[in-house]
């Protein structure tokens, strides 16, 4: 039998385990292996490979041998509550990008006291070395056989398997869990793990079921990654805009309102009217025009887009079909809502493309076990676009879009942290979507392409498509390393047709457009959020709420200190001063907690010499300076854009 590794050819005999074919390597790199990857498919190191197959022996280096390791020390998890608390139910436990967590059904709540007895009831799993072994059961020994460990939830999960699926389970000692793995050999392997927190969630995500507890872990291969990943994650609590942004005042939530349906309190308002205007006039400059389009529409309007299908659960929906004439919802999206201002009139090829574009507030009814600060909200306001054009002016229009969006990121300076996906249709599941399989295989290759000439790298996410076409997703991480969509750009061919907007062509035919779904800054209070945790608070001067504080040394130089302001308020510098009856010291540590770019301090010498001296968040004590020298210093810092 022939192993190929890397390009290089081995023989083996028939029948030989991913961990044996590593062995062959070197030792080193057999106590390394965590997997093996088996022409494409992640197995465990017990799986026995039995024909001519391509492998590579995946370590914990590997983003796939990560989750392997983090998948058995949720295992290892679930092991240790059964043993400390035997009455509760298990739910599900996978691995994360970060880490892993498990779900339980028990009666009372976990304390932090609770988790440093399971960490240490885990460690002694660990020190136990158990070897973990899979097994498979038919469909009805495997629901017998959790029925009598008394599981509901793992039965549930059996019931809802595929008829023909595979049902495994592994056994560590004396825990058995239902899972497809893979997992590592024995439990030493987990060598570095912590338990961070609990929390409440939702059974199967739906907060009409049971709420559970989930614990949340983190799992490395040696101490030293996990203790430079705990010392992140308490950098990450700092910078947690969750928690920062409230501390700063730029937006609070309040129970009688709701969740998901933040305040946005004075600075966060300003920062998002900077960060509208900076993407409305760019927008402008591009050749987008704007629009502004109701807040609700009647159903009628959805069911003609298709959202009233494929979307009704995520809508805010006002009346009831059977009893009203009429009935409303507010607006997810604001397509259906700008193809009627494309539809006011008889377009010409000449007229494509035509780029509308608009600041628009959308609500969508997000599950309440979502919800996080500015991240994830039921009301937000977003850069949306939609751009019609003919065929042939696709790829350059689906580039400006990209450029555009990119241009964004960077003037921010979030670009650095970003990456794509290309998100495409689940063929499996095809009730989730409209169009035949043949106009998504057109509009896939058409995207595949593009990204192809302009060589953007991607992964590919099935399932993740709209319904109506593929799209490109800008993603980028949290402090915490969830990764949200930030901006998308997506391909329609479907809905033009649906909704009768045509174009008369060269040749005097009517055809329908293509249509470009666009963001060019995504969902302003998503973006805050994440420029929060990216400067800790400390925005770039140009977009700060507060460019400048004024603080008088003394009541006496008070009317100095208006003098001043006004220039600059004259100059559309943001600017306050300090008028407070406090010591010089207490106002500059104030201003410094504020994250305020740049105070002036005035005083006697300063009115008398017609100056101010500077002290600058990022630089400290600048001296004194006139006011036009002041003023030529921080006008070219909001000129650039400098972050």
């Amino acid at each position: 039998m022939k192993i190929t590794l890397k390009g290089d050819v081995k023989e083996f005999e028939s029948g030989v385990s991913v961990y044996e074919i590593a062995k062959s390597i070197g030792d080193g790199l057999a106590r390394a292996a965590v997997g093996g990857l088996v022409n494409g498919e992640v197995k465990e190191l017990t799986y026995t490979v039995t024909t001519d197959s391509e492998v590579d022996i995946l370590t914990f280096e590997d983003d796939r041998g990560k989750l392997i390791l983090r998948h058995t020390a949720s295992h290892i998890l679930a092991q240790a509550v059964k043993r400390l608390y035997p009455d509760v139910k298990l739910a599900i436990g996978p691995s994360t990008d970060s880490g892993f967590y498990y779900d339980f059904d028990c009666e009372n709540t976990f304390t932090n006291d609770d988790l440093a007895k399971i960490e240490s009831e885990m460690k002694k799993i660990v020190k136990e070395r158990i070897r973990i072994e899979r097994f498979e059961l038919p469909r009805d020994e495997a629901i017998k056989f959790m029925e009598e460990k008394n599981e509901p939830y793992k039965v549930e999960l059996i019931n809802d398997l595929p008829d023909d699926a595979v049902i495994s389970f592994y056994k560590q000692g004396d825990f058995t869990d239902l899972c497809a793995g893979p997992h590592l050999f024995d439990t030493s392997a987990v060598k570095a793990f912590k338990l961070l927190s609990v929390t409440g969630a939702y059974w199967r995500g739906d907060e009409k079921n049971k709420m559970l507890q989930r614990i949340y872990g983190t799992a490395f291969s040696n101490k030293d990654d996990l203790a430079a990943h705990l010392e992140q994650l308490e950098e990450a609590k700092k910078r947690d805009h969750n928690k920062l942004g409230r501390e700063l005042g730029y937006f609070t939530t309040v129970d009688l309102i709701g969740q998901g349906l933040p305040i946005l309190l004075p600075k966060g308002a300003r920062v998002m009217q900077i960060l509208q205007r900076f993407v409305e006039d760019t927008e402008q400059k591009e050749g987008w025009l704007l629009t502004k389009t109701p807040y609700m529409a009647k159903s009628d309007l959805y069911k003609l887009s298709g959202h009233w299908d494929h979307y009704q659960d995520g809508m805010f929906i006002m009346g009831d079909e059977e009893k009203d004439k009429e009935v409303f919802a507010l607006r997810p999206m604001t397509c259906p809502f700008q193809y009627q201002a494309y539809l006011s009139k008889m377009r010409s090829y000449r007229d494509l493309p035509l780029r509308y574009n608009e600041t628009s507030t959308l609500f969508r009814n997000e599950a309440s076990g979502e919800m996080h600060g500015l991240i994830r909200v039921r009301q937000f306001t977003i850069s949306e676009g939609h751009l019609m054009c003919r065929p042939d002016q696709l790829e350059d229009e689906f580039k400006k879009c990209l450029e555009l969006a990119i241009y964004m990121l960077k003037t921010l300076g979030l670009y650095e942290d970003v990456s794509y996906r290309f998100s495409q249709w689940d063929p499996e599941d095809k009730d989730k979507y409209i169009g035949t399989p043949e106009q998504w295989d057109e509009a896939q290759d058409i995207m595949a392409k593009i990204l192809d000439h302009l060589n953007i790298p991607h992964k590919i996410g099935i399932g993740e498509a709209a319904f109506y076409g593929p799209k490109l997703d800008i993603q980028i991480k949290n402090v915490f390393g969830k990764e949200d969509t930030l901006i998308t750009i997506q391909i329609d061919q479907l809905l033009a047709e649906k909704f009768g907007m045509e174009y008369v062509d060269s040749d005097g035919e009517k055809k329908n457009p293509y249509i470009i779904h666009r963001t060019s800054i995504g969902c302003y209070e998503r973006t805050l959020a994440l420029l929060i945790e990216k400067y800790a608070g400390a925005l770039p001067t140009w977009m700060a709420p507060t460019q400048v504080q004024i603080i008088p040394v003394s009541e006496k130089y008070f009317d100095y200190a208006q003098n001043v302001k006004e220039k600059l308020e004259n100059l559309n510098i943001r600017v306050e001063a300090d008028f407070r009856n406090e010591k010089l010291g207490y106002k500059i540590r104030e201003a410094q907690m504020e994250k305020v770019p740049y105070m002036l301090i005035v005083g006697e010498k300063e009115e008398v010499d017609s100056t101010v001296s500077v002290r600058s968040r990022k630089d400290g004590d600048l001296g004194s300076k006139s006011f036009d020298e002041f003023y030529k210093l921080i006008k070219e810092e909001i000129d650039t854009k400098a972050h």
